[in-house]
């Protein structure tokens, strides 16, 4: 019997495919990862595909439907390519703390990077404000202003504020969204709260590196609501940017995108290079200093 549906669980091996209201394990043929070489995983959370179930009842995907978008990042742990996160997305989030594990905009503007480079909505997520000291919370206006000022929503929670939580729901409603963040900073505590029944398991802080443990292993999408769907991936340490040059990383900074029409080279890097508008730009303080600085960052990592 042949079905179209959507994966809503990868392992790696085995996908969860779900199509006319019944879930199925599928397994993906070898053709598929030949094909795909420089993928690690051909398939992900968010692809619809076409299955065809045996006499076991387990499935098989025979069909890998073209994709809307997706969102990938540099393979890990030495593998060569890319993984792709999630597939088929109307906004992406990137979940940070308050603290344990603080809060590092060099994260956040990567994320936004391989959004805007891809073609993906983009919010930022601030999880755990119960944490939040009276400094904190000035950091946390200071940077409210400044990414919902380029464009990006900037949303508060803490599992311990119910309003903060209804207001994320209400945001989340009638989209298929994907939460990214480092491990620690509560993505499966906010998931129980949004999904109450959910039962996901809650991992600790490294008392050591005060950095969090892996506890989501597997990307799954998750129904919150009447007609939203979260993808929940694994905590990532690093987001390696991929597919990206060094001279095209300032197309992907809305506050440069003006400034850079002004620049004497073609191929301009706004590092060191005379005539260049983006430097002009942030000498004159109409880029900010976190913002322009993280991009040479990024620029030297590419």
């Amino acid at each position: 019997m042949a079905l179209t549906g959507k994966v809503i669980e990868s392992t790696g091996k085995w996908y969860k495919v779900e199509a006319n209201g019944e879930v199925t394990s599928c397994r993906l043929p070898g053709r598929f990862r030949l094909n795909s070489a420089e993928v690690t995983n051909p398939v992900t959370v968010g692809d619809r595909v076409d299955i065809s179930i045996g006499d076991d009842q387990t499935g098989i995907i025979t069909h890998i439907h073209d994709r809307d978008n997706f969102l990938p990042r540099q393979a890990t742990h030495g593998r060569r390519g890319e993984q792709i996160l999630a597939a088929n997305i109307d906004r992406a989030w990137a979940v940070v703390s308050v603290r344990q594990p603080a809060l590092k905009t060099g994260f956040l503007d990567r994320f936004l990077v391989a959004c805007e480079a891809y073609g993906i909505p983009a919010s930022i997520l601030i999880n755990k404000t119960d944490l939040a000291s009276k400094r904190d919370w000035k950091q946390l206006e200071a940077l409210r202003e400044l990414y919902s000022g380029l464009g990006y929503p900037v949303h508060v929670a803490s599992i311990h504020n119910s309003e903060s939580i209804e207001e994320l729901k209400t945001a989340l409603d009638g989209h298929t969204n994907v939460f990214i963040g480092p491990s620690g900073v509560g993505k499966t505590s906010l998931l129980n709260c949004l999904k109450p029944g959910a039962d996901l398991t809650v991992g600790d802080i490294s008392g050591y590196s005060n950095k969090g443990k892996h506890t989501t292993t597997v990307a799954r999408l998750l129904r919150i609501g009447d007609a939203g769907y979260i993808v929940d991936t694994p905590g990532i340490r690093e987001l390696g940017l991929v597919n990206i040059e060094p001279y095209e990383l300032s197309l992907y900074y809305p506050e440069m995108l003006k400034p850079r029409e002004n620049c004497k080279f073609n191929n301009c890097t706004h590092s060191h290079e005379p005539g260049c508008g983006v430097s002009a730009a942030f000498e004159a303080g109409e880029i900010h200093p976190e913002r322009y600085f993280s991009y040479l960052n990024i620029l030297e990592s590419l």
